[in-house]
C-alpha cells in the first residue's frame, strides 16, 4: 500500500470510509430522521477514516495522537457540515425527479460525500497529520 501515491491511498481508503458512511445511513434512516441519519453515518465513516488515514495515508505525523484526534474531529466537523448542506441541496434539486425518495436520498448523499472528501483530504494533509 505504501508504494501507491498518497492521493491514491487517500482515495482508496477514503472511498472505503465513504462507503461505510453511505451504507450505514440506510439502516440508520429506519430509526432516525434523515438529517440525523446522515450525521450518524458520517461519524461512523469518520471513525473508520481516522484509523485508515493515520496508518496508511499520512503515517509519520509528528503531532501527538490526542492532537491528531482533535484536529481530525474539527476537519471532519467542517466536512460533515459540507456533506449535510450539499445533501440537502442535492435532494431539493431532484425534488421533481420521478424516483422514490430513498433513491433520491441515496444519490444526494452519495454525491455530497464526494465533495466532502475533497475538503477532508486537504484538511487532513495540511492540518491533522502534518509533519513538523
Amino acid at each position: 500500500m505504501e508504494r501507491l501515491p498518497q492521493v491514491v491511498r487517500f482515495l482508496l481508503l477514503g472511498g472505503t470510509a465513504a462507503a461505510i458512511n453511505w451504507i450505514a445511513r440506510f439502516p440508520l434512516s429506519a430509526v432516525l430522521p434523515f438529517d440525523a441519519a446522515v450525521l450518524a453515518a458520517y461519524m461512523i465513516g469518520m471513525s473508520a477514516g481516522f484509523v485508515l488515514y493515520r496508518r496508511y495515508v499520512f503515517p509519520g505525523s509528528t503531532r501527538p495522537v490526542v492532537e491528531q484526534t482533535v484536529v481530525f474531529l474539527a476537519v471532519n466537523l467542517v466536512g460533515a457540515l459540507v456533506v449535510l448542506a450539499l445533501t440537502t441541496l442535492f435532494l431539493r434539486l431532484q425534488a421533481q425527479a420521478p424516483w422514490p425518495l430513498s433513491i433520491r436520498e441515496g444519490l444526494a448523499h452519495g454525491a455530497a460525500i464526494g465533495f466532502g472528501a475533497v475538503v477532508n483530504f486537504f484538511g487532513h494533509k495540511t492540518l491533522t497529520f502534518a509533519r513538523g
